[in-house]
């Protein structure tokens, strides 16, 4: 999907040095706990699994396995919401996959978006090296993120082309190539002991893509008679009536705006946008522009993607920003990663005056090249206020035709249904509300209600050889690792609630001094507040807490090393309630002992 912009933001020397945190997968309370074990799956049975992408936007990895078999397509993370404090990004949990390593025939990544690739260099020794399969810029890119991270063990990552069929075990898989808008994207034909699937990954009809990567119809429509036992299909924009627009009226919208801005144009985008930064080159050129590049990630997608001849631009065309100066305002187009609000990425350390070398004047236009991701939209808003106090004029997809989505809209969606033909249909890629629409939108194209499956992040969907279908009755037990830059380790998802409070409340540390000999309290409790008040305008709070402190040690037991941890909870717990009563707030209270 075109959502993993956000890359930049979560770029910061992202390498081995990640610590990681787990998360209960979403709506786990409401299935009973069951523990599927993939180690004896019903024999003769082809079974699906996601380890996430069924509940968000992201973690795109699922599974396909027959007896001993198992292929995985795609293998993503997701970036954090806002109250993941702290959290660079999520990849999938593959801990019931422990044992089955040498059972992984392969894996292939149908384009090289990060909610589809960014969780490779973290999984791959964990999974035993499997090869991992892709067309030439999806395996690029992978190579190139890959230089970020120390594994053990050497990757094998296999190009392939469009054409090619692979053979992983009892499984044979060939390939449909689809617009979307990252180039060398596919979707993928999964040839099993119990009939084909088809595997969307993401896809739009595009019949005018600027990259000239068309979805392949006529490998589509002759599916149409070959009796497709499932259709997995992309539901990031189920919620959306119509068809998608096309790359060319956005490149229409694009040299519209060129022409008429008297000023110089930032225009922010997804970092992985190619088509996007080919149609801002491309229209720069005709006008005589000069153009910047700016996010790290954004630099290192367009050298790759020029590397490997996916983007094209005449010598001189992209300029450092030292070189600005050498050209009116008029003539200098800056593409920048950051239109979705990320506090570190380029746009927004342009709208708070905190980049280096450029600073918005008046006579700019700012172009949001994107739309809005779930989520983000508080952080959009702040950008877009930021930059209309520089009186930059800013401009955004719902005002004209500067962005198209990468994804099938319903009625895209229904137009592949009625191509393929497929007696079962499972939507993917999306929350709740995005499979349930999906399938909604099936049921209305003729799929029969019951033969519409839309099982979530660790529910299991098998198949046998007599077509039919049904959703194992118990289902893996998933925690979704969250990945800071901390180090490596498991840690609790207590920490996020702890961050959270932190961040909400403020902390208050309270250190005492005990006399070991004979447990008294040494002069008085010393209190430090960080967020929760400011101590020289609360003196008579600060004193309260100080006596209260004094209470709770007098009435505990005598001092001992065996009671000193029961003691600290108690001032914990103590001063936790007598702050709420005062203060109808909730600091993290932090008790400290020192002992002499």
């Amino acid at each position: 999907m075109d959502t993993n912009s956000s890359q930049n933001r979560n770029q910061k020397n992202i390498s081995e040095n990640k610590k990681t945190l787990r998360r209960p997968t979403k709506g786990k309370s409401s299935y009973k706990r069951k523990i599927y074990d993939l180690r004896n799956t019903p024999k003769d049975t082809l079974v699906s699994f996601s380890l996430g992408g069924q509940e968000e936007v992201g973690i795109n990895m699922i599974g396909y396995k027959y007896n001993d078999d198992i292929i995985f397509i795609d293998m993503g993370l997701e970036f954090p919401d806002e109250e993941m404090l702290g959290v660079d990004y999520i990849i999938p949990d593959i801990t019931p996959l422990r044992g089955l390593e040498k059972n992984i025939k392969g894996i292939y990544i149908t384009h090289g978006h990060y909610d589809h690739i960014g969780a490779i260099p973290h999984l791959i020794d964990k999974l035993g090296n499997p090869k991992i399969y892709g067309l030439k810029l999806t395996i690029g890119m992978i190579k190139k993120r890959q230089e970020e991270f120390r594994v053990k063990s050497k990757p094998n990552f296999i190009e392939i082309d469009i054409d090619d069929t692979l053979k992983l075990g009892v499984f044979k898989l060939s390939f449909i190539r689809a617009s979307h808008n990252i180039p060398d994207s596919s979707m993928v034909i999964i040839d099993s002991p119990v009939g084909k699937i088809i595997h969307t990954g993401d896809y739009k009809f595009d019949m005018t893509p600027v990259d000239f990567n068309e979805t392949e119809i006529h490998k589509i429509a002759a599916l149409h008679n070959q009796k497709v036992l499932a259709l997995y299909a992309d539901s990031t924009n189920a919620d959306q009536p119509g068809h998608q627009i096309s790359e060319l009226k956005v490149e229409k919208s694009i040299r519209e705006l060129f022409t008429k801005a008297e000023g110089r144009i930032i225009i922010g985008t997804f970092a992985s946008l190619l088509s996007r930064i080919q149609q801002i080159i491309k229209v720069s050129e005709e006008l005589g522009k000069k153009v910047v590049i700016d996010g790290r990630s954004m630099k290192n997608n367009v050298a790759i993607a020029h590397e490997l001849g996916y983007l094209k631009y005449k010598r001189g065309t992209i300029i450092e920003y030292k070189d600005m100066g050498r050209y009116p305002d008029n003539k200098i187009v800056v593409a920048c990663t950051g239109a979705q609000g990320e506090d570190r990425a380029v746009l927004m350390r342009i709208a708070n005056n905190e980049h280096r070398q450029i600073r918005i004047q008046k006579g700019d236009t700012v172009v949001f090249s994107s739309s809005v991701i779930p989520g983000n939209e508080r952080s959009v808003q702040k950008l877009r206020d930021s930059l209309y106090k520089h009186h930059a004029n800013v401009i955004n997809y719902t005002m004209m035709d500067i962005h198209a989505g990468g994804h099938a809209k319903q009625e895209d969606i229904k137009l592949l249904i009625k191509l393929i033909n497929p007696k079962f249909y499972v939507p993917i890629y999306g929350t709740h509300t995005h499979l349930k629409l999906n399938a909604e939108v099936a049921e209305e194209t003729g799929i029969l209600k019951e033969n519409i499956f839309t099982p979530f992040n660790g529910q299991l969907l098998e198949f046998n050889k007599r077509e039919e279908a049904k959703i194992a009755e118990s289902k893996l037990y998933l925690n979704n690792i969250l990945v800071d830059g901390l180090g490596i380790g498991d840690v609790s998802g207590i920490v996020l609630r702890d961050r959270k409070q932190m961040s909400e409340h403020g902390m208050i540390v309270i250190i005492s001094t005990i006399k070991m000999s004979t447990g008294d309290l040494v002069g008085n409790p010393d209190i430090i507040s960080r967020g929760f008040i400011y101590m020289n305008a609360n003196k008579k709070l600060v004193e309260d807490i100080r006596t209260k402190v004094k209470e709770t040690l007098k009435d505990s037991d005598p001092l001992t090393p065996a009671n000193q941890s029961y003691i600290k909870d108690k001032v914990r717990e103590d001063i936790t309630k007598f702050i709420y009563k005062r203060t109808h707030r909730n600091p993290m209270v932090l008790p400290v002992i020192l002992l002499m």
